[in-house]
């Protein structure tokens, strides 16, 4: 698992944007900024439809506040359902999403959550992490996927 201290891998991801989709290196997402990322297990699941993701709407000015230049939401999800995820909650347009549908930034980071035997696969952990150009500077996992506590848009602001 990434630590704090450690930087992104250098890697291409798919962000959903209200157009087409658009590859984007980690490095130009991260590079050079102040930033949170925040990862789901799924786009319209229980706890990142009704707690998660509505959190750091209501929380984005106060975040940015803080001297954050980008707030970005990872699921493993295709494109065109975080797009549509990013439409139905108003984040799209606020919070960068960035389709990891097949798990590899997921896997990379080593964050990865096996819900196979759940019928759902293979899906990111619920966490939360503040970088500084790229760099880890904190980072809050949840102990359970059905928790958003500790990865909280709260827990980031008292953090920052």
């Amino acid at each position: 698992m990434i630590s704090v201290g450690e930087k992104l891998p250098e890697m291409e991801v798919v962000l959903a944007t209200a157009n087409e989709p658009d590859m984007q290196p980690l490095s130009a997402l991260f590079g050079g900024k102040k930033a949170v990322l925040f990862a789901v297990p799924g786009a319209y699941t229980p706890t990142c439809h009704a707690n998660h993701m509505p959190g750091f709407i209501a929380e984005f000015d106060a975040i940015k506040a803080k001297g954050v230049a980008e707030i970005v939401c990872l699921s493993v999800n295709d494109v065109f359902v975080m797009k549509r995820w990013g439409q139905d909650t108003g984040a799209l347009g606020k919070i960068h999403l960035i389709a990891d549908g097949s798990a590899a930034l997921t896997k990379a980071l080593g964050l990865e959550l096996d819900l196979t035997a759940r019928g759902l696969g293979v899906r990111s952990t619920r966490y939360a992490m503040i970088l500084d150009d790229g760099v880890v500077k904190e980072l809050m996992v949840e102990e359970s996927p059905g928790q958003a506590e500790a990865s909280s848009a709260a827990s980031v602001l008292a953090k920052l």
